[in-house]
């Protein structure tokens, strides 16, 4: 019996069963007031002890029925004997009867099993499949034996298992992949998919590539080396999308109003990849308002416009923060900072230097691959921009030499100073002691401490 660990002696009695983790109670000598964990560690013990029982870890496993009987799909290389009565012919419908209970597997230079060609391949009423329809196909003579071929096809899983190791060798016609191939390419960089795939395609896949490691066809022992799990967007109610609830939001009608880049950067502005999230699509604007933006810088792009210290600096950091989060998969916050970016651009007026906005456009590229192309033809290249390099940054550059930092007095923000990034605390006392509000907040105090952490808090406690 398990109650609550918090629960006061005198507590009433539940009017529920309890059912999480906390401590035994009226559960016997040597178990009453152990923790949920350890009282089953002890039960067991007991158990172990009494030969009545042993410790036992269970996996739960989804069942996962390879077959299905349809036409698309790879067939499966399995054949069945056919008793034939009468040296009849089972591709006439003579009378026969196919053996189940005696498969044997294609011989390796008959594979693979080609599907027949179709016209009609509906399921049709008989559960075995449109493929027993085909009697030409489905059955062969071999050595005066009769043979049934299986009817049923695999699922895609068959083909998505392993597909990653094939687009390491696709044109490779002798093998799947090659030992070079699979060495120069293998193991996979990233894997991005939802909560649902780790126990559906993320789970068989390492499943499969476990076999192919036992049996040294790849070097590498897990398929993947980085695992993201994306968030769900959630319907415009907070609920999840369903056609029952009527809160699913077709892709394809806000492509349709907004286009495919407004649609791909909301998706991504809309806050941690990770993160469950709920649509809203009225907040598309916000993204829309910024494509536009950086569409009409392109006709503000001056050739002979200089570009400012300012602007260069705000550059480079914009480049070092946009790599860095694409990298990290942060795309909501590298779409901020180029938003950040674009309206500087746009306050420089109708002279904008021609740098600073390609970076942008490059650095938009991947993010919104449609508006960036136009906004590179308008630059005037009549090349795309997908060969182009990455914009690269000036690690000196993204550092100010300059900081702006509040001054407390006594707890209470009153002021601010503005002070060289390496300034010393003489300095900092200095100059947060002469600011005017500063001054007045501590006339006729002394000043008992001085608080000063660089980049971080000036602190001055006056009595």
């Amino acid at each position: 019996v398990v109650a609550p660990a918090d629960a006061p002696a005198d507590a009433p009695p539940l009017e529920a069963a309890f059912v999480d983790h906390g401590v035994c109670v009226g559960s016997g000598d040597g178990l009453d007031g152990l923790p949920t964990a350890e009282c089953k560690a002890a039960v067991i013990d007991r158990l172990v002890e009494a030969r009545r029982g042993a410790a036992k870890v269970s996996f739960k496993l989804r069942d996962w029925v390879f077959s299905r009987q349809r036409y698309w799909g790879e067939p499966i290389p399995i054949v069945f004997p056919v008793a034939v009565e009468g040296g009849g012919d089972p591709r006439k419908g003579d009378p026969h009867e196919i053996d189940f209970s005696s498969p044997q597997a294609v011989a390796e230079d008959e594979l693979p099993v080609r599907l027949p060609d179709l016209e009609d391949f509906k399921p049709g009423n008989d559960p075995q499949g449109c493929l027993a329809r085909v009697l030409d196909w489905r059955f062969f003579e071999r050595d005066g034996q009769w043979w049934a071929r299986e009817t049923n096809t695999m699922p895609q899983w068959a083909g998505s298992c392993w597909y990653y190791m094939r687009f390491a060798d696709p044109a490779n016609a002798a093998a799947a992949w090659s030992p070079k191939a699979a060495s120069d390419w293998l193991p996979v960089d990233l894997y991005v998919g939802g909560a649902e795939h780790a126990v559906l395609h993320l789970l068989y896949a390492r499943f499969w590539h476990k076999v192919l490691y036992d049996l040294g066809l790849v070097e590498c022992a897990e398929p993947f080396k980085k695992l993201v799990h994306q968030g769900m967007i959630l319907g415009e109610d907070g609920e999840k999308m369903s056609k029952s609830r009527g809160n699913v939001v077709n892709p394809d009608d806000i492509v349709h109003t907004y286009g495919a880049d407004a649609m791909r950067l909301y998706e991504m502005f809309m806050g941690p990849l990770e993160a469950v999230k709920p649509w809203q699509t009225e907040q598309i604007s916000g993204v829309v308002r910024f494509q536009k933006r950086v569409h009409t810088l392109a006709s503000k792009v001056a050739d002979g416009a200089e570009m400012g210290v300012e602007t260069e600096r705000l550059m480079h950091k914009t480049i070092q923060k946009v790599s860095a989060d694409v990298e990290a998969l942060s795309f909501n916050t590298a779409i901020s900072q180029m938003m950040v970016f674009s309206n500087h651009l746009q306050s420089l007026g109708d002279e904008l230097p021609r740098e600073p906005y390609e970076a942008l456009v490059l650095l938009l590229s991947p993010l919104a691959p449609h508006l960036a192309e136009e906004a590179w033809q308008a630059l005037g290249h009549p090349a795309t921009l997908a060969y182009e390099p990455w914009p690269a940054f000036d690690p000196a550059l993204c550092v100010d030499d300059t900081v702006t930092m509040g001054v407390q007095v006594n707890g209470k923000r009153v002021g601010q100073i503005e002070l060289p990034a390496d300034a010393d605390e003489a300095l900092a006392r200095e100059t947060a002691l002469a600011e005017p509000k500063v001054a007045k907040s501590i006339a006729g105090k002394d000043v008992k401490k001085f608080i000063y952490v660089p980049g971080r808090i000036v602190n001055v406690v006056a009595k």
